[in-house]
């Protein structure tokens, strides 16, 4: 097109000119929400509660933080460094998200002796926070956005915060409310399909339901993996800790490597 600003491409060896703003969309750092980011998703919420369980009965609080805390740095780093999304590193970071969310949720819980409803809303304000702070600064809170540095520091700020509020918010239900895990975990998978529910058939904004649908992930997965880890006496299934993190993380090893070989959930370029 005369005067359009054109780059090239690389794809299966052939050289495509694509417009300057199609390369924006085409480089988002996140992965398109299909199917399996939601089942790898939930898979990594479910692997970062027994994980992080598993770690925290081997350590001492202080210990497991800062162990973890420096995996997650490293994972996250070298995220923000990729160029684009890659699958092995994207869902890696999210794995250690997950992780570090867990203990970041019951550190601060055992550390100020909070309940676990005082706890789950300071998370809820922490998360109001985050997104009015992208929102007023970037006016999305799209994850089809995140081309800029900024912008996916803020993603992943976000995502950090789900992670723990989640994980709050299912040991309120299951404790606390007397739900139990089982229980907790039906009542959220349930609560997690109401905003696409309402996204389909009642034209709710698409990225509120995907925010709301993404934080309620947390807590499905993380109390699934604690009922298949809590003793059968208790009503679980009685694998334990250990046991459920390393069936949740083949898992997840098996749908990112079916990923990042298909590249089923790489965004197509779109008009910026």
């Amino acid at each position: 097109m005369p005067g359009a600003s054109c780059d090239v491409v690389t794809s299966n060896d052939l050289r495509t000119p694509v417009p300057t703003g199609v390369l924006r969309r085409a480089a988002s750092k996140v992965p398109e929400v299909t199917i399996y980011f939601w089942i790898v998703k939930i898979l990594t919420t479910g692997m970062g509660e027994a994980a992080a369980d598993y770690q925290q009965s081997l350590f001492r609080p202080v210990l497991a933080v800062a162990f973890t805390g420096l995996l997650l740095l490293v994972a996250v780093a070298v995220q923000l460094r990729a160029q684009q999304y890659i699958a092995w590193v994207y869902w890696t970071a999210v794995v250690m998200v997950s992780v570090f969310g867990t203990i970041e949720a019951d550190a601060l819980r055992h550390t100020l002796h909070l309940t676990h409803a005082v706890n789950t809303s300071i998370f809820v304000v922490a998360l109001v926070v985050a997104l009015l702070a992208w929102y007023l600064t970037e006016r999305t809170l799209s994850i089809h956005s995140i081309h800029t540095r900024r912008r996916e520091l803020f993603y992943w700020a976000t995502v950090m915060i789900t992670f723990a509020l989640g994980t709050a918010a299912g040991d309120w239900t299951a404790k606390s409310v007397g739900l139990g895990w089982l229980g907790s975990g039906v009542l959220f998978t349930v609560a997690m399909l109401v905003p696409a529910a309402l996204h389909r058939w009642a034209g709710l904004n698409a990225i509120l339901a995907f925010w709301i649908a993404y934080v309620l992930t947390r807590p499905v997965g993380a109390s699934f993996a604690d009922w298949m880890a809590d003793g059968t006496q208790n009503g679980g299934l009685g694998w334990g800790k250990l046991m459920t993190t390393v069936v949740t993380s083949g898992l997840i090893v098996a749908f990112v490597a079916f990923l990042a070989v298909t590249r089923r959930d790489v965004e197509q370029p779109r008009p910026a």
